[in-house]
């Protein structure tokens, strides 16, 4: 592979991504900087943890410093947009910046709500090269007279299909009205849904389409399992994960709800699970302060929302659980996106009920064209979890891996059957994948089996024979 020596890159970001140490691109960064440099537009699709934030922002850093940007004829106006669909995206792509952009002399911004407009408008007033914004606060600001586009040369539009599914597309087509039309423009998005193919089609001009892999696809590395569990026990079930599996050393959890989050981080706090939640309603404050708990291991789970799904950029997250399958699938895909990050490896485990949720799990597997394998888990609430697993991985002990000290029991997997009038799952002529047993599963049954068989499966152990896997 390419390394970003080879890139023609400047030296300033050269130096400043060997102090990140940054050697080698990764696939989307290798093929779209190429392009981008050369002032092509670029039509880059990409799962999420790829690196296409370093994709985008290099060559937009290297076309404004060639451009003399930084000086002080450049008073008003702003040479370069990023648009991106939520707060915590903006944040970190204004940190990139700051890393990326050390040696050069170019001012940027970070703009979006929930926050006061006073300090974002004074920046503006004092002249900036670079423009990180999400469009609602970007349109109210361009709508009062605040923002200047005359002497934009790049515009980027990160995570497009999010702002589609987040309900921002409208506000996204007011902003580009008013664009230059003279531009380079760099589009990224993880899905290529029809809407978002048509929006493509008019704002890119000759595009170099660069796809690193095929849209709605699940990262390789992501060990992708379904628990079938009744709704009402699916807290104690993940409380039980926790307490038997010291390897859920990061958790992020899904859910549907902005309650239903709030449900969850309060069961497992009462059960001395440190945990804290992050979605709309939580104050940009609040948000902030619980993801740099996360990621520095003061909280070992992190509840969240869909508003979330791609706001949450930590190295290292063990596992993602969909407590709450998204009735849109495409939602499923950038949410386990957040494991198995630049080439790691991660588990994702969704809990999956009897009603609709198992539509929305074959909807899933259509989309993804993957099938998840089933575990099986019974008998959830049968013995207490080990308390002293429940702490941070840095206040816990660290025993022997949790399929050594909790062995599987015989014959325990088994797939549920689809409730009455719900279509047989999945829909293409087959089954879901199942561990190898040694002999025929028993009939499904609440009593049948145990949840320590799961902890072995989500651990790679081998299940119990019968007798005889950012940047």
């Amino acid at each position: 592979m390419t390394a970003f020596s080879e890139l023609s890159l400047r030296s300033e970001l050269q130096d400043a991504l060997a102090a990140q140490g940054y050697e080698m691109p990764t696939p989307i960064q290798a093929q779209a900087i190429p392009p981008a440099l050369l002032g092509r537009d670029v039509l880059g699709i990409a799962q999420t943890g790829t690196g296409k934030t370093a994709a985008f922002t290099l060559p937009v850093l290297q076309r404004l410093a060639q451009a003399g940007a930084g000086g002080p004829s450049h008073a008003r106006g702003i040479g370069a947009l990023i648009l991106t669909p939520t707060r915590e995206l903006a944040i970190q792509i204004g940190e990139s910046i700051a890393a990326y952009g050390a040696g050069l002399s170019l001012r940027h911004t970070v703009i979006f709500g929930g926050v006061g407009q006073v300090p974002q408008v004074n920046a503006l007033r004092r002249g900036l090269d670079l423009l990180v914004a999400t469009p609602g606060r970007l349109l109210d600001l361009m709508n009062q007279g605040h923002v200047h586009f005359g002497r934009l040369e790049v515009f980027v539009l990160d995570e497009a299909d999010r702002m589609l599914d987040m309900g921002f597309i409208h506000d996204v087509r007011k902003i580009i009205a008013k664009l230059p039309t003279e531009r380079q423009t760099l589009f990224f998005s993880a899905t290529m849904p029809r809407e978002i193919t048509d929006l493509a089609a008019r704002l890119l001009r000759d595009p170099v389409r660069v796809e690193v892999a095929p849209a709605a696809t699940t990262a390789e590395r992501i060990d992708q399992r379904v628990l079938f569990v009744p709704a009402a026990e699916k807290r104690h079930a993940l409380l039980d994960m926790l307490g038997r599996d010291a390897a859920m050393d990061r958790v992020l959890v899904f859910t549907r709800t902005k309650h239903g989050a709030n449900k969850v981080t309060e069961h497992l706090s009462k059960a001395g699970v440190p945990t804290a939640a992050i979605h709309g309603n939580k104050s940009q404050g609040a948000r902030q302060a619980a993801l740099e708990d996360f990621r520095a291991g003061a909280v070992r789970v992190l509840v969240a929302t869909d508003i979330a799904a791609r706001g949450i950029d930590v190295d290292g997250v063990s596992h993602v659980v969909n407590f709450e399958l998204p009735n849109v699938p495409e939602n499923y895909v950038h949410r386990i996106g957040r494991t198995a990050r630049a080439g790691a490896s991660g588990i994702a485990i969704a809990l999956c009920d009897d009603g609709e949720e198992r539509i929305f799990l074959r909807n899933i597997e259509a989309l993804t064209r993957r099938r998840l394998t089933v575990v099986a888990g019974t008998d959830l609430r049968r013995s207490a979890p080990d308390s002293s697993r429940l702490a941070p991985a840095a206040e816990r002990p660290h025993p022997q891996r949790a399929a050594q000290q909790h062995p599987a029991p015989k014959g325990a997997h088994q797939s549920h059957p689809a409730p009455k009038g719900v279509p047989a799952h999945p829909a293409r002529g087959g089954h879901h994948r199942q561990e190898p047993a040694a002999r025929k599963p028993a009939a499904p049954s609440r009593s049948a089996g145990s949840f320590g068989e799961l902890v072995s499966v989500i651990n790679g152990a081998p299940p119990a024979r019968a007798a005889g896997r950012r940047r």
